[in-house]
């Protein structure tokens, strides 16, 4: 009850190139409940979808609202909005980072288990904007961090050197490897995600064929701590990435996940407006 009012009279304005559930519903609740407002602004609600630049549309919003979020598909625009803002703005999603998704996954990690650090987390998939996020999240809060790809699916090293760096301070440890034995061996967190990202549907058949030995399965989990818990961003398509029995099996902790998105993203918010 005592951050009921924290955000009082603030408006948080929501960009969306890209269409969610999740994003879309825990931003608006969440404002809501710090008693600010939320205000959807999808491409063709606004001018940026008809022309219209991204840096006029930054520093216009600027100056109606306290806060920006915004799911895109380029990272670039992300880093344009950001650097014509004058107010704070959260990556709700790009083609390279999911930064709100992990921090919700690092809160479900540290409820189960009690802590973070020392733990180890293993992502099969491709080596998307989420295994991206994992390996700087996981490597910043001491968590070991293992990304297990099919061939040609690796990870951009980038991130993978970025979280080297922050593995090297934190003292854990980053692997990137194609078996699933190897980096799920040990492992106290089993992370997948779908195999095409939104704007990949074109790959699809392909991406089907080349990932199908990927699937999360009781096999997998098998390697894994035997307190394990499986954990997915969502949304989930069974027999594909995940087996139905992993997805909604007594290790899965995926909807622990999607409501810690409205607590995690509450926090973020109090915490860039100095409210918390």
């Amino acid at each position: 009850n005592e951050y009921r009012t924290r955000l009082q009279g603030q408006t948080l304005a929501m960009i969306f190139q890209k269409r969610s559930t999740r994003t879309r519903v825990s931003f608006e609740v969440g404002m809501y409940q710090l008693g600010g407002s939320a205000l959807f602004l999808g491409a063709s609600d606004i001018q940026i979808g008809r022309g219209e630049s991204i840096a006029d549309t930054s520093a216009v919003l600027s100056r109606y609202c306290d806060i920006m979020m915004a799911r895109v598909y380029a990272h670039s625009d992300l880093v344009e909005l950001a650097e014509n803002a004058s107010v704070p703005i959260i990556n709700g999603l790009s083609d390279a980072l999911h930064p709100c998704q992990v921090l919700a996954d690092l809160q479900s990690i540290n409820e189960h288990f009690g802590q973070m650090k020392g733990l180890k987390m293993c992502y099969v998939g491709d080596g998307n904007n989420m295994a991206h996020s994992l390996l700087i999240g996981c490597s910043r809060v001491g968590m070991d961090i293992a990304v297990v790809t099919p061939a040609g699916y690796a990870p951009d090293s980038a991130y993978v050197d970025k979280a080297k760096t922050h593995a090297a301070e934190s003292g854990s440890t980053v692997t990137v490897t194609t078996s699933i034995e190897e980096g799920a061996a040990g492992s106290h967190a089993i992370y997948t995600d779908v195999w095409a990202s939104m704007g990949q549907e074109e790959e699809q058949k392909k991406r089907l064929r080349e990932f199908q030995k990927y699937q999360v399965d009781d096999r997998t989990m098998s390697f894994a701590d035997p307190d394990a818990v499986f954990m997915h961003c969502l949304p989930a398509h069974r027999g594909e990435e995940v087996s139905a029995s992993v997805a909604d099996g007594a290790q899965s902790i995926i909807f622990d996940e999607a409501e810690n998105r409205l607590h995690a993203q509450k926090s973020l918010m109090l915490f860039l407006k100095g409210a918390l």
